[in-house]
């Protein structure tokens, strides 16, 4: 019987790390030969972008409020423009010495909007906040009572009328598009028309179409002597936009969710809403948490649009502070990177936001 001979097992090799820095790097940049090479490209064109830009953007850029010194050497920026015309950039035409009114209003108004994020908040009293804030805010952007002046709403403007518009626009068309889903999947003809209706002639439309008719169109067809706030009536009209599109993502989770799981809940005797609560609406808005995130995003940057209806928000704040400075009208590209830093803040923010929303729902799922 021969003797049965034994060969070493060869050594394998170290695991790769698949956490950190330096393993997202090499997944992402270098993972293949086709990455590796886009990515050297990119790096190239960086390297040739980056320094000038770095260059005027800092290390020759003019700090001060001094429009001379600016248009005296044009070689790097003029963030003097900035300094100078920062409260007409954010408060608008909001009056000058009442300006700490928005400014409360808007410190009120972001904290509540970070504390909704938070699940830690998510009690009970997070809706009589909400109507308590939404109230101070009015009351001090308002006034006309407690001894403060009245500022009508077309004096209101820059961030605090973006964030107003952007935040009450997001809270009311998300139940209405929930509804205007449903409603377009439902077995009664004359709903599912009038929702079908509603979205494709709101979707067949641009914004501005939309923001024109209910400022201008709209008052014609009231009675006389009757007339709603022209702020209102773009809340109005905004909101019923970003419902219709909404809408289309919400459906499509609702046609995601299999069948079957209808079927069993009625073989279980749940009526109707008692299946859409407790089975598909949890589903369904879980899948399309992007979507929705998508349309958040997109309705706060499209208040910028309001301009044409004689409110100026934060993009129009800005183009009328420097309009109507002809020193400092020469600067308008530091006036206007400064507002596009102040969107991409928030908008990076909710789409991170979505990112935390969306593993917060894979986890439930693997429980």
């Amino acid at each position: 019987m021969s003797a049965t001979t034994f060969e070493p097992i060869p050594a394998r090799p170290a695991p790769v790390k698949t956490e950190g820095a330096v393993a997202w790097i090499r997944s992402n940049l270098f993972g293949s030969w086709q990455t590796t090479i886009g990515t050297l490209i990119m790096g190239a064109i960086l390297l040739y972008i980056l320094p000038p830009l770095f260059g005027w953007a800092l290390i020759d850029a003019k700090w001060a409020a001094n429009a001379d010194a600016c248009s005296a050497d044009r070689a790097g920026a003029c963030w003097g423009v900035v300094t100078e015309k920062f409260r007409i950039i954010i408060f608008g035409r909001y009056p000058f010495e009442e300006q700490w009114r928005p400014l409360v209003a808007t410190l009120l108004l972001c904290s509540l909007l970070v504390a909704s994020c938070m699940r830690m908040f998510w009690k009970a009293w997070l809706g009589a906040a909400w109507v308590l804030v939404l109230g101070i805010f009015f009351v001090l952007m308002h006034g006309d009572v407690m001894g403060l002046s009245l500022v009508e709403t077309d004096r209101w403007g820059g961030l605090p009328l973006t964030l107003l518009l952007s935040s009450l626009s997001m809270a009311m068309a998300f139940p209405l598009a929930l509804m205007i889903a449903l409603g377009r999947r439902s077995k009664l003809p004359a709903i599912k028309t009038f929702c079908t209706i509603y979205v494709e002639l709101v979707r067949g439309v641009p914004l501005i179409s939309v923001l024109f008719m209910a400022s201008f169109m709209f008052p014609l067809l009231m009675p006389q002597g009757f007339n709603i706030d022209v702020l209102v009536r773009v809340l109005a009209g905004i909101t019923l936009f970003a419902a219709a599109y909404m809408a289309e993502v919400i459906r499509g989770g609702l046609q995601a969710v299999p069948k079957g799981q209808i079927e069993a809940a009625a073989t279980l005797g749940l009526s109707y809403w008692q299946t859409q609560r407790k089975i598909v609406l949890p589903q369904a808005l879980a899948m399309v948490v992007p979507g929705i995130m998508n349309n958040f995003i997109s309705t706060f940057k499209d208040t910028s649009l309001v301009t044409i209806v004689s409110l100026y928000e934060l993009t129009g704040a800005m183009s009328l502070a420097l309009n109507s400075d002809s020193d400092w009208r020469p600067f308008k590209i530091e006036g206007y990177i400064f507002i596009a830093l102040i969107y991409f803040v928030f908008c990076f923010s909710m789409s991170r936001y979505s990112l935390w929303i969306e593993k917060q729902v894979n986890k439930s799922k693997l429980r």
